[in-house]
C-alpha cells in the first residue's frame, strides 16, 4: 500500500511538474502566432495564461498553457462565413490593406483584412467590399487618396491569407486604429479583441 501510495505521489508529481498541454516558445513565436497553431483565439489563450501581462512580450523557452478553459455559459464566437472574393475586390482590399498597414508585420497586415471582412458579413455595416470601404468616414486612405496607390505583394498575400483559416486571427473585430496617433474615447469604450504591434483591435 505504501509502495502504491509512492508511486500515485510521483506520478502526480511529474503531471505538475510537466503539464500535458504546455507549449515552449520558440524563436519567431508570438502569441497570436501560438494560438492559431493551438485552435484557440488570441483572448482563449490569455484568459489560460493570467500570468502572462503583455501578450507582446514572451520569451524563448518560456512555458505556454494551451488548455482551452470552458466557462459557464460563455457565448461561442461563430465561424466566420467563407467568403469567394473577385480579382477586383482581392486588389481593392489589398490597396487598403497597404494604405493602413504598411509598416505593420504581416499578421498585421491580415487583421486589418480581417476586420473588412468582418464588415461585410455583419448587419451593421454594407454587404460587399467595396461598399464597406467607401462607406462614408470609415477609413483615411478613402479620404486622403493612398487608397489609389498599387498594393504590395505582402498586402496581396495578407487578404489572401485572411480568406483561409486566417480568419480566426481577429474574430469579432470591425474597427481597429493606432493610439498613438488617434484618440477615440468611442473606441476606447469598446472591447479590445487583440493588439498587434501598433494596431488596437476592437469589437
Amino acid at each position: 500500500m505504501k509502495k502504491l501510495i509512492t508511486l500515485l505521489t510521483l506520478a502526480a508529481s511529474l503531471l505538475l511538474a510537466s503539464p500535458a498541454f504546455a507549449y515552449e516558445v520558440k524563436p519567431g513565436d508570438t502569441m497570436s502566432k501560438i494560438a492559431r497553431d493551438h485552435k484557440l483565439t488570441l483572448q482563449e489563450l490569455a484568459d489560460v495564461n493570467p500570468q502572462i501581462s503583455n501578450l507582446n512580450l514572451i520569451y524563448i523557452g518560456q512555458n505556454i498553457n494551451t488548455t482551452k478553459s470552458i466557462r459557464a455559459n460563455e457565448p461561442k464566437i461563430e465561424e466566420p462565413v467563407n467568403l469567394s472574393l473577385s480579382d477586383d475586390e482581392i486588389d481593392l482590399l489589398a490597396r487598403l490593406v497597404r494604405a493602413e498597414a504598411r509598416t505593420e508585420p504581416l499578421e498585421g497586415k491580415i487583421a486589418v483584412a480581417c476586420v473588412v471582412l468582418n464588415r461585410v458579413e455583419s448587419p451593421q455595416f454594407p454587404d460587399t467590399i467595396k461598399e464597406v470601404i467607401y462607406a462614408p468616414g470609415q477609413f483615411q486612405p478613402v479620404k486622403n487618396g493612398e487608397i489609389n496607390r498599387p498594393a504590395d505583394e505582402e498586402s496581396i498575400q495578407a487578404v489572401k491569407e485572411a480568406l483561409t483559416d486566417q480568419r480566426q486571427l481577429a474574430p469579432g473585430a470591425l474597427f481597429f486604429y493606432n493610439p498613438a496617433i488617434a484618440t477615440s474615447s468611442w473606441l476606447d469604450s469598446r472591447a479590445t479583441t487583440l493588439v498587434i504591434a501598433q494596431h488596437v483591435f476592437k469589437k
